[in-house]
């Protein structure tokens, strides 16, 4: 297995569990991490859902 899509698996289980950290790993602490962050805080499966489709895209 390509150690690219390695990271991309880890990534992605990352964003159903804990969808911030997700994002952060790939991303830092930029938009993409606020974005998360805090539509995690509002409702927790918008969260995993941005972060699932920001990690993909």
């Amino acid at each position: 297995m390509d150690a690219e899509k390695t990271v991309d698996c880890v990534g992605i289980l990352l964003a159903v569990f804990l969808p911030p950290l997700g994002v952060f790993l790939k991303f830092g602490i930029k938009l993409e991490f606020w974005i998360c962050l805090l539509l995690t805080i509002i409702a927790y499966i918008p969260g995993i859902v941005y972060a699932v489709y920001v990690l993909l895209k």
